[in-house]
Parts: structure tokens; C-alpha cells; sequence
């Protein structure tokens, strides 16, 4: 196959043209994302004015990202590419609750609580009750599983979106069951 560019060879030529990549891995991958994209644009038609509406809005959306705003995630999210992701590394059998993300506002090391403890560290808006079961695919009770928690305040905002306004931890606790 020649190495140069044509539309029917796109993805091979520009494939073909990956060889400095030490890691097999990331060459595959990278291969596979080529390909599907070059077939994307065969499939549509794209036209280039649609191509550069594209361009310019994961340009603004890089530059809307910041090391505490991070808008790629959230794309990947509304794509659906997320769950996707997710889906695929913890398959679960049948009948296991399915996994899912835990969203942009998900924060490691929030304190265990006690089960009925009031996270609203505030004490603003209405109290919400949650309740549950975590069973086992038999259907018995799963001793010792942490229950992540976390919402927002009564403003829509969370704790991490206001820092100098909520308590750390605010409307954020680890449950776990007896």
C-alpha cells in the first residue's frame, strides 16, 4: 500500500507514519482512534466548516479548564464516554447493581460517619433521608460496605465550589454498613 495520503488510505497512511511509540499499547490505541475517526468523517461527510465548529469548541474547552475545572471530563460525561469507560473495566454478573462514575464532584477521604448522621455540616436547606440495602447477589446483606455520600448545598453548589462559603465536608460522608 502506498504511504501517501488519499481519502480511501487515510487512516493507514497516517497510521503507518506511528512508529516512534515505545509503548505497543498506546500505538494500538492511538491506531484504533485514527481509524475510527477517519471513518466518522467518511460516514458524515464532514464538511470543513463543520470540521472547524469542532475545532473551535474543544479549543474553548481546553481553554476553560484549569487544574480545578477540568471540562474534558465533563465532556466525556455528557458524552456518555465516561459510563462507557467505567462499564468496561468493572463488568459486573448478571443481576449486580451496574457500576457508575462518580461525577466531577466526587472528592477521596471524606470522614466515615455513623449511619443517620446529618452531613449538612451547615445545618441549611431541607433535611433529605436516604435509605437502602446493599445486598449480595444472593440477596443477603453485605456486611462492612462503604456507602460514599455527597450533594449539594441548598444553592446547588458543592462544598468544593465554595470553599471560603461551605465547611470542608459539607453534605459528604463514608457510611458503612453493620
Amino acid at each position: 500500500m502506498s504511504s501517501y495520503f488519499t481519502e480511501e488510505n487515510s487512516a493507514q497512511a497516517v497510521n503507518a507514519r506511528m512508529t516512534d511509540q515505545a509503548d505497543p499499547r498506546v500505538k494500538q490505541v492511538m491506531a484504533c482512534l485514527v481509524k475510527h475517526l477517519h471513518a466518522f468523517a467518511k460516514e458524515i461527510d464532514l464538511t470543513q466548516q463543520e470540521w472547524e465548529v469542532a475545532i473551535d469548541f474543544l479549543t474553548r474547552t481546553g481553554q476553560i479548564s484549569s487544574g480545578e475545572r477540568q471540562e474534558f471530563i465533563l465532556l466525556s460525561d455528557v458524552l456518555g464516554f465516561s459510563m462507557l469507560v467505567d462499564a468496561i473495566n468493572n463488568r459486573r454478573p448478571g443481576g449486580a447493581t451496574e457500576n457508575t462514575v462518580f461525577g466531577p464532584f466526587h472528592v477521596d477521604g471524606a470522614p466515615e460517619r455513623e449511619m443517620g448522621d446529618n452531613i449538612s455540616l451547615d445545618g441549611k436547606g431541607e433535611s433529605c433521608l436516604f435509605q437502602g440495602r446493599v445486598l449480595d447477589l444472593n440477596g443477603d446483606p453485605v456486611a462492612g460496605a462503604r456507602i460514599d455520600v455527597w450533594s449539594d448545598n441548598a444553592d446547588g453548589y458543592y462544598d468544593v465550589q465554595q470553599p471560603d462559603l461551605q465547611p470542608k465536608w459539607n453534605n459528604r460522608g463514608i457510611f458503612v454498613t453493620g
